[in-house]
């Protein structure tokens, strides 16, 4: 592909992402519809996916924040239902939708339609999670569904090859297939075990923030390129890596996080944008070579299709939640299940850029070189089953859940922790500097000693004040009034230091260092606000 077109896609991708902020539908649906829109605009080159780029490029960075971002500790306490979703219920959906498919193609050997069965059994968590954020679903199921899409790609693509093997005429057998699953799965995980170690100490011992975050984005793809080349699981070498660096990320110096966090942001939302527009753009290249499948009968196939991958996610869902409960220990040791999360976590199911990519990695022959029997119908099953999804479920998730009137996080709950975890660690705080100002090296004199200790009492009592009463003239907290304050006056130092520049009584180096130091106040405010 020319620069140009490239070019063309991150920018509007990114555009269409950011006009999405300011409407009430989701991001991942406007990006998709823009896509679809341009795929049928004359002279839009086209942007076929290809899956040696999606797959080692943009998939690995897509994990690596997800798995950064999420709680090892909430994952460990989730386990069950993350496992049985992630590996249970993908290749159940590869089972399922596969024979129903060839049932309802009769002349799509078995074997072409599990190959089909495993490219659309995973779904994509990066629109269910977006949307599951922006609703305020409970955390539980936020957690599921993003403990969900950091394995379930694994097990789709495990399942993809050993059902493409027998397509192709290479052979395989259950015990085979089950051999390779646990090959990849135990390689991958092993990998990541070796990995995550050495590159944890690199991190915390690097001392420059440059280099360190050069690092942080070489990670996930050293993590994956690693695992398969030892024909073990990439996907899952860079979860456990993901998760165990997000775990210790406090032992990174401030600097290297504030950036790492900004860096990871930016690349984050740009990937997801692309991600989501090339699902839309690769219309014109599905319907290009579909050949005796066109027209109604293609389009009875989508739906019937999509209908079976609806009804197949709760199928497994609702046993899965809850037959573990017959076991009396579960029982005791886990609140009841409502039979809202099940129907939440069975509607969020929309599948993504990845079944797209997997289903045209499909090779366009056998072994005999006979062509590929159905290629051109899988890989239109897949792009209108990945839209379905998107579009049938994704756009109605939100009203769902408010329909469900399922209860969100617990803001005031929230707050009242984060005020009681803060009150114990200023009180730490206080105690240990009360013992560094009582050792005669570290004299201070009593303005600065009062200082530090007005700095501990302001960021103990900040919190509380959120749970106080409001100005009633603006309605802010005294909190939030100090904060806008405090960027005021930021601004007004700003504006001195910049008129000082251009009268040449700083210089530009003097200038960029005193703004650094105004940016990480307001940088440590503007954490402060969001936390």
């Amino acid at each position: 592909m020319h620069v140009l077109p490239l070019l063309l896609l991150v920018a509007g991708s990114a555009a269409v992402a950011g006009v999405a902020r300011r409407t009430p539908v989701p991001a991942p649906l406007l990006l998709v519809a823009a896509g679809l829109a341009v795929s049928s605009v004359p002279g839009v080159p086209p942007y076929e996916l290809d899956p040696h780029v999606v797959l080692p490029l943009l998939l690995p960075p897509l994990l690596y924040t997800a798995g950064v971002e999420s709680s090892y500790l909430d994952l460990r306490a989730n386990w069950r239902p993350v496992a049985l979703l992630s590996v249970g219920y993908v290749l159940f959906a590869t089972l399922v939708v596969g024979y129903a498919v060839h049932l309802l193609v009769p002349d799509l050997p078995l074997t072409a339609a599990l190959v089909l069965g495993a490219v659309i059994a995973p779904p994509d968590a990066v629109a269910a999670t977006a949307i599951a954020r922006r609703v305020g679903l409970p955390s539980r199921i936020t957690t599921i569904l993003q403990g969900e899409s950091l394995v379930n790609d694994a097990t789709a693509i495990t399942a993809y090859k050993v059902a493409l093997a027998a397509a192709v005429g290479e052979g395989a057998s259950w015990a085979g297939g089950i051999a390779e699953f646990a090959v990849a799965a135990l390689g991958g995980v092993g990998v990541g075990l070796v990995l995550m170690v050495p590159l944890h100490w690199l991190r915390t011992h690097l001392k420059e923030a440059l280099l360190q975050n050069t690092l942080s984005l070489l990670i996930p793809f050293v993590a994956y390129a690693a695992a398969e080349e030892v024909h073990a699981s990439g996907v899952l070498a860079v979860v456990v890596v993901a998760l165990y660096l997000g775990h210790r990320s406090w032992q990174v110096d401030f600097a290297t996080r504030l950036q790492e966090a900004a860096v990871w942001k930016m690349v984050a939302f740009v990937l997801e944008s692309v991600v989501f527009a090339l699902i839309g753009l690769q219309l014109p290249v599905v319907l290009r070579d579909l050949g005796e499948y066109e027209g109604p009968q293609a389009l009875w196939y989508a739906v019937a299709v999509f209908l079976v991958v609806v009804a197949a996610r709760f199928v497994w869902v609702y046993p899965a939640t809850f037959l573990p409960r017959l076991s009396r220990r579960i029982r005791e040791r886990e609140t009841s299940p409502t039979w809202t999360g099940p129907l939440i976590v069975g509607w969020a199911g929309m599948r993504g850029v990845v079944s797209l990519a997997i289903a045209f990695s499909i090779p366009l022959t056998l072994d005999d070189g006979e062509p590929f029997p159905g290629r051109n119908l899988v890989l239109f099953l897949t792009f209108t089953t990945v839209i379905g999804t998107l579009v049938v479920q994704g756009l109605t998730l939100p009203g769902l859940i408010r329909v469900l009137r399922v209860p969100g996080r617990d803001e005031q709950a929230a707050t009242l922790a984060e005020a009681q975890a803060q009150s114990e660690a200023s009180r730490a705080a206080e105690e240990r500097l009360e013992e560094l100002l009582a050792d005669e090296r570290n004299a201070l004199p009593q303005p600065l000693a009062d200082r530090l200790r007005t700095v501990l009492e302001r960021r103990r009592n900040a919190v509380w004040e959120r749970l106080g009463t409001t100005n009633p003239v603006t309605g802010e907290s005294a909190d939030d009034t100090y904060r806008r304050l405090s960027r005021e006056t930021l601004a007004a130092e700003r504006a001195v230091f910049v008129q000082l520049r251009d009268q040449r009584r700083i210089d530009d180096e003097m200038l960029r260092t005193l703004l650094r130091r105004l940016d990480l106040e307001e940088a440590a405010a503007y954490r402060e606000e969001a936390g």
